[in-house]
């Protein structure tokens, strides 16, 4: 994949949790409310219909405010990757202001452990900036140690 620095902000950590039980967490409802948003914000809700085109729903509480979020996927390779956005809900209608695809890839380290990369690309730089300037190499970096350690919890 072609990264532009400009409309794109990526990372990739090893996490210590095998690549099948990383997968469940990210394709499962009741798993997603585990890890899904920095601490102490939370997911209040989760709707997935994981194939191409279908629905992924989330409704996060961020500090008592509830923000809907809708989106599909628009990749799914069982145990290597997904990509979903906010560009497009169900049925493909597309959004009123979307804000970012995000690409997670997941890969064996050849230790029992996974390679996890995640990638949020932007339609704009402006849109790239805020979204970095919101803090996502600390959030997104968050989420991916919540997603370890549920995940321990459940190997």
């Amino acid at each position: 994949m072609n990264l532009n620095p400009e409309t794109d902000l990526t990372f990739t950590r090893t996490l210590a949790a095998p690549r099948t039980v990383l997968w469940k967490c990210w394709t499962t409802p009741d798993h997603i409310k585990h890890f899904f948003v920095p601490k102490p914000h939370s997911i209040e809700s989760c709707d997935i219909d994981l194939r191409v085109g279908g629905r992924f729903n989330t409704v996060m509480n961020v500090d008592g405010t509830l923000y809907d979020n809708k989106g599909i996927w628009l990749d799914v390779i069982p145990m290597e990757r997904l990509v979903f956005t906010d560009g497009y809900t169900e049925g493909w209608v597309p959004a009123a202001d979307p804000f970012m695809t995000a690409i997670l890839d997941f890969a064996d380290d050849g230790q029992g452990g996974t390679t996890y990369t995640a990638t949020a690309r932007h339609r704009s730089a402006e849109a790239c900036k805020r979204h970095k300037d919101m803090g996502f190499f600390d959030g997104w970096g968050t989420v991916a140690t919540q997603l370890e350690t549920y995940a321990q919890s459940l190997s």
